[in-house]
């Protein structure tokens, strides 16, 4: 049966921070049992919490009441203990623990829980298959590796927060029912019991909101706001997210960038001990997508991609030429010293990865004996081969992998295709932050299935000025003042400076082909702000749990979540999503019709 703590049951250290100078001193502490080992006339308890493992002793001395107790625990037992600190005996030093050097000798214990035996052993060494994981979800978070990053979680949460308050911006809630606006992803919709037929909207982004904020005078805001999207999810992506949101007035890119690089100046420097240099690099969109096939690119690798249209545009090989005369290109990245992993067969898996982007293959070189094997050499002269080989810098050992087609196949191709082959290789460093800002991408993107020119970004970005001649008559022309922060290959954050004028607004949702009546219906309270005095202002979204995945070397945002969503957005710990009861839908007027 269950005991319950007393008055004089005060925790005097957590498991894991009792210190050396507490030998010869009482203390009490609680948790759970990591594990017991039975000796016969020894009994030793590993006590777990959230700072780690103490060492719990009991003897032939031990009054034996306690020493039953300790006999009967087993795993993931909660105990409450008091006894005296005192060193281990030679030999029995556990380097691997912070408390390795000394133990609790027992006096006194109460079990405060039993436990069944757990569907899986709480351990980082023997971890369970995810779906039982996350089915049992809260016996997987006492799992220290999960302890740890849902800490790291929040020391950066923690220093954003003193960070910002500290640099003049104020804390302000927006809210979380919200009218539909078309923010680039499916939105959650919440019924109205009330206004019967009509719906609120869970926030895509606090985008409207924190910039009437600015129009209200307040200047700096700063929200770590949840954040909703309907959309197929991913390792680095959840139906539910938090962002460090803020917005800045009479502040140019320049300086809300400047601001971000100082918060993560400073959350790194606390929470890791590391000292990021600032200012980060800048990247246009053009550039890295013509080096790297991507505007995140991970840039602690080298293997760019390289255009070498010019040195195969006489050949008459026709999956060149054709791709040549189409106003394509023929681009080419190098793995150095590759040979001996990609071999043809993985060549034929990277080609048919290629084929399922959008690309119709893969030509290479494979240069693993005296001569290079070319899958295109029956086409080109040897004068021709050895042009493109010095072009790209092959030399023995190395495999160039060529793409052809227009530049929106080919760059995303081979950008893709370059993050695999350096996977494959094991180049990419461990332990290596790199930053950079990746600056004025197109404002408008073509949409194929539409035939009209859709926002790249939020519909309130502020093109770059010289671009605003060719709103209307050339689109593709227009690139847009936003920014986006990338780290190791991830997108942590991406902002823009914001459209203040109500009129150039207009002729934006205007170019984005709405009507009067549909601005009206879904930003006329927005424009009608506008037509009352907007300081110029900007802003950024963070991804707070991308950035405690990439800080931690986590591999999916599960892991720096308690309660993470699947690949289907169901939770399998509760099991939500689950049916309504049917007097709530009857409440809401809401007939289901699967």
């Amino acid at each position: 049966m269950a005991e319950f703590l007393s008055a004089a049951d005060k925790r005097s250290y957590y498991c894991g921070e009792i210190p050396e100078s507490a030998v010869g001193t009482e203390v009490c502490v609680m948790g759970w049992v990591q594990r017991q080992r039975d000796l016969g006339s020894l009994i030793f308890i590993d006590l777990r919490d959230r700072t780690g493992i103490v060492q719990l002793a009991f003897d032939e001395n031990t009054d034996r009441e306690i020493f039953d107790k300790a006999f009967s625990c087993r795993a993931e037992y909660v105990v409450c203990a008091h006894g005296i600190v005192r060193r281990r005996g030679d030999g029995a030093v556990n380097a691997n623990l912070a408390t390795g050097g000394i133990e609790v000798y027992v006096k006194s214990m109460k079990i405060l829980s039993a436990a069944q035996t757990p569907p899986f052993e709480v351990s980082d060494s023997k971890k369970a298959k995810d779906e039982t994981a996350l089915r049992y979800r809260y016996l997987d978070l006492r799992r220290p590796s999960l302890q740890k990053n849902i800490k790291m979680r929040h020391d950066i949460a923690r220093v954003a927060r003193q960070y910002y308050y500290e640099n003049g911006f104020y804390e302000i809630e927006t809210p979380m029912m919200i009218k539909a606006t078309p923010e680039g992803a499916r939105d959650y919709l919440v019924p109205s019991r009330i206004h019967k037929g009509s719906f609120y909207a869970l926030p895509q982004s606090p985008q409207i909101y924190k910039q009437l904020l600015m129009l209200s005078g307040f200047d700096r805001y700063i929200q770590l706001a949840r954040c909703f999207r309907d959309e197929d999810l991913r390792a680095d992506r959840q139906p539910e997210f938090t962002q460090i949101d803020l917005e800045m007035s009479f502040a140019t890119q320049e300086d809300i960038m400047e601001i971000n690089e100082g918060f993560i100046k400073r959350v790194f420097k606390e929470v890791l001990g590391m000292d990021i240099p600032t200012p980060m690099r800048r990247m246009t969109y053009s550039e890295a997508m013509e080096k790297y096939g991507t505007d995140k690119p991970d840039t602690r690798y080298g293997m760019e991609i390289i255009d070498i249209s010019l040195a195969v545009k006489n050949s008459d090989f026709a999956v060149f030429a054709s791709a040549l005369e189409a106003g394509g290109s023929v681009r080419a990245i190098v793995a150095k010293s590759a040979a001996g992993i990609l071999t043809r067969k993985e060549i034929d898996k990277l080609t048919e990865h290629a084929k399922g982007i959008g690309a119709k293959g893969l030509a290479y070189v494979r240069w693993a004996d005296e001569t290079p094997n070319c899958s295109f050499a029956k086409f080109f002269s040897p004068e021709q081969l050895n042009l493109i080989y010095e072009t790209v810098g092959l030399e023995k050992g190395d495999v160039m992998l060529i793409c052809a087609d227009k530049n929106k196949v080919v760059l995303p191709t081979l950008g893709a295709i370059r993050q695999i082959v350096a996977r494959k290789l094991d180049i990419i460093p461990s332990g290596t932050f790199n930053f950079l800002w990746i600056t004025e991408f197109p404002f408008f993107e073509w949409n194929e299935e539409t035939s009209h020119w859709d926002a790249m970004h939020h519909p309130f970005t502020m093109p770059l000025e010289e671009c605003l001649p060719y709103l209307e008559s050339d689109p593709a022309k227009v690139r847009a003042k936003c920014y986006d922060m990338v780290l190791n290959g991830t997108e942590l954050l991406s902002g823009s400076i914001r459209i203040t004028d109500w009129q150039l607004q207009e002729k934006m949702f205007k170019a984005l082909g709405l009507t009067p009546e549909e601005i009206e219906a879904k930003f006329g309270f927005l424009v009608e702000a506008y037509k009352y005095g907007a300081p110029p202002h900007g802003g950024s979204g963070m991804g707070l749990d991308r950035l405690a995945m990439v800080m931690s070397g986590a591999d999916s945002l599960r892991d720096v979540l308690a309660f993470p969503k699947v690949q289907n957005a169901s939770e399998l710990m509760s099991g939500c999503p689950s049916p309504a009861d049917p007097s709530a839908l009857r409440d809401l007027g809401i007939k289901i019709d699967i």
